[in-house]
């Protein structure tokens, strides 16, 4: 009897003891998912170069500016801030980086040598500062951030093509989808950090969303270049709509949703860009919330989990594992809320 007695005490002991670490993870994640992006997190860490920063060495370049924005944002996703948490000196050293390398006189971030098409880096690294800016304890460093930022943004105002969009460099005046959807997250990021941006800017690039959806919903590549719309790209148009305070109230935004619920898939890449088009469809549906995000999130958490390196690492399109690992990263870390960004 006292034997039966404690080995029921043993297992409600330890009953209670999972359920309170699993009370510990948002809602979907669980203690696998936890250790899978610890594991991610991991390598990150270990891989940041000496200068602070995140470089790729696939076929596509290093982008060390784009890659080191990515990386930052999985860091911040994870709750660590320029002078708290696990990862507080990996956020402060990759800052230092990209502030270092924006430019004073044009605003552009960016490495040149390393970088021929800069506004994606700009973008992203924009992004990262601006998500960081708020969290900045050193009101010098907060100033110099600012600084920063307000170039930044003047940069992304002024490289605005005549038809709303943005496109790789920022004197080419044209425009296309991918690098539109990043100019317009990054001055979403810097409006809700208190960095002033002109209204009209991000007005015309809505507007710039909006005429280049197809009638099946779809957005495709560029407002000139015709043809099918692309799944990635209409992933991220919903995304930066919902940023932008655009919900489905709006038929468009509601003809995109329901395009993308067709065509991407978690674990098939029928996009020609699976990691991208998964960065911006989980924050969508992680902003709408409900069944459409539970079932996401859980079929995508198990996709991810197999894709995983054992080293921690993702490798992501063919683009690089920095890339990969830092998309993979801020999908799994969505249910945490600590980017303001991805906040509902």
């Amino acid at each position: 009897m006292k034997i039966a007695c404690l080995i029921m005490a043993v297992g409600i002991t330890a009953a209670a003891s999972l359920s309170a670490q699993n009370a510990a993870y948002p809602p979907g994640v669980s203690p696998a998912i936890h250790k899978s992006i610890q594991r991610g997190l991991t390598w990150l860490s270990r891989n940041m170069a000496n200068d602070g920063s995140w470089r790729n060495s696939g076929g596509y370049g290093s982008y060390p500016a784009a890659m080191t924005g990515l990386a930052g944002m999985a860091f911040i996703a994870s709750g660590s801030t320029p002078t708290r948490g696990r990862y507080w000196q990996e956020v402060r050293k990759s800052v230092g980086f990209l502030m270092k390398n924006a430019d004073a006189n044009t605003g552009v971030i960016s490495i040149p040598a390393e970088e021929g098409r800069s506004m994606y880096g700009h973008g992203f690294a924009t992004l990262y500062l601006a998500s960081v800016y708020g969290m900045e304890e050193d009101l010098r460093k907060q100033a110099k951030l600012k600084r920063v930022l307000d170039k930044a943004v003047g940069l992304i105002a002024s490289a605005q093509s005549t038809a709303g969009g943005w496109i790789y460099t920022p004197d080419s005046n044209s425009d296309e989808g991918s690098v539109t959807v990043t100019q317009i997250q990054a001055l979403r990021a810097c409006r809700m950090a208190g960095i002033v941006v002109d209204k009209k800017v991000i007005d015309k690039s809505v507007d710039y969303i909006k005429r280049c959806q197809n009638v099946d919903g779809s957005i495709r590549y560029s407002l000139n270049s015709g043809g099918d719309g692309r799944p990635a790209i209409t992933a991220a148009g919903v995304a930066v709509l919902y940023n932008a305070g655009i919900y489905d109230d709006q038929p468009f935004v509601d003809k995109a949703v329901q395009y993308c619920k067709k065509r991407i898939k978690t674990s098939v890449n029928n996009t020609g860009h699976h990691y991208y088009a998964q960065l911006y469809w989980s924050q969508a549906l992680y902003q709408r919330g409900g069944k459409d995000w539970d079932d996401y999130y859980k079929s995508m958490a198990k996709w991810l989990m197999k894709q995983q390196s054992k080293d921690g690492s993702w490798q992501g399109d063919g683009v690089g594992t920095v890339y990969g690992t830092a998309i993979a990263l801020t999908i799994f870390q969505l249910p945490y809320s600590y980017a303001p960004i991805y906040q509902r």
